[in-house]
């Protein structure tokens, strides 16, 4: 086992540095949080309600934790992918091959979420006014962070495992888009309809927005959360409970779909995609 997870931990590394290195994918790297840094610039001057506390503020670190959540559609689509043009099948044909093949991707997604993060966060704390710069809680930003991304990972590979083709990650991101917005990522969640506010949190979205903005935000701007409080201690029980589902969930998904692939299987799906872009 301890061969296959360094295996895993060198292939995430030259994942990542290809992801680099390659044009089109730097660029992905890049305009995602350059469309965020522009929404910002727009509401860098404006209140939420008359509070006092700019908008802009509260999205920001609402917006890191968005984007570490969004780290389960990227390992869907590579999981889907790879399993589309046989990379999975290859896997499974190595001894412990799939551990290495999981351990790369975490390794390959979660480095690149970090540096995605980086690229956001570096300018927007230059770019808007208003965050607890200089007393930033960053223990609890890291631990958030990192509890999030094991909450949200999984469900990625769960996600990646149950759709079959590139094309049906549309079915995916539709419905995780819906819950970006009804999870107060771009306006306080104490602003939505109640029935609304419940669902949003359910979801380890709103959790990672509010714990991000627990660390940044300074402890006046408290009064926009949901019972006046920073709710350390939910955040750390929702984001734990869909952890440890995703953690249990999430091997045996993946043992069973890897059971499913052939041969057979992989040249039936590269021909559909070849009658598709001809």
């Amino acid at each position: 086992m301890t061969p296959a997870i360094r295996i895993g931990w060198q292939r995430g590394l030259i994942e990542l540095r290809q992801s680099f290195t390659n044009g089109a994918e730097l660029f992905s790297h890049f305009l995602w949080p350059v469309l965020m840094l522009v929404a910002l610039f727009f509401l860098r001057d404006r209140d939420f309600g008359s509070t006092g506390i700019l908008l802009g503020a509260l999205a920001l670190p609402s917006i890191l934790g968005m984007n570490a959540a969004m780290g389960m559609v990227s390992m869907s689509q590579h999981l889907t992918a790879d399993r589309e043009d046989g990379t999975l099948l290859r896997a499974k044909a190595v001894p412990n091959g799939m551990l290495a093949y999981v351990v790369g991707k975490v390794v390959s997604v979660a480095g690149g979420l970090l540096a995605d993060l980086a690229i956001l966060l570096i300018p927007g704390l230059l770019l808007v006014d208003g965050l607890a710069v200089g007393s930033a809680n960053w223990f609890t930003l890291i631990w958030v962070l990192v509890l999030g991304l094991v909450a949200t990972l999984p469900i990625g590979a769960i996600l990646g495992s149950v759709f079959t083709s590139a094309r049906s990650q549309g079915l995916i991101q539709l419905p995780v888009l819906g819950l970006i917005a009804i999870s107060g990522i771009f306006y306080p969640i104490t602003a939505l309809p109640g029935w609304i506010a419940w669902i949003g949190q359910v979801t380890p979205i709103y959790w990672m927005g509010l714990g991000m903005r627990s660390a940044l935000l300074p402890d006046s701007t408290v009064v926009v959360e949901v019972g006046d409080s920073w709710r350390h201690l939910e955040t750390a029980a929702v984001l734990g409970v869909w952890a440890i589902a995703g953690v249990l969930l999430a091997p045996v998904v993946l043992r069973r779909m890897a059971r499913r692939e052939s041969g057979s299987k992989v040249a039936e799906r590269r021909e559909r995609a070849l009658q598709r872009a001809a």
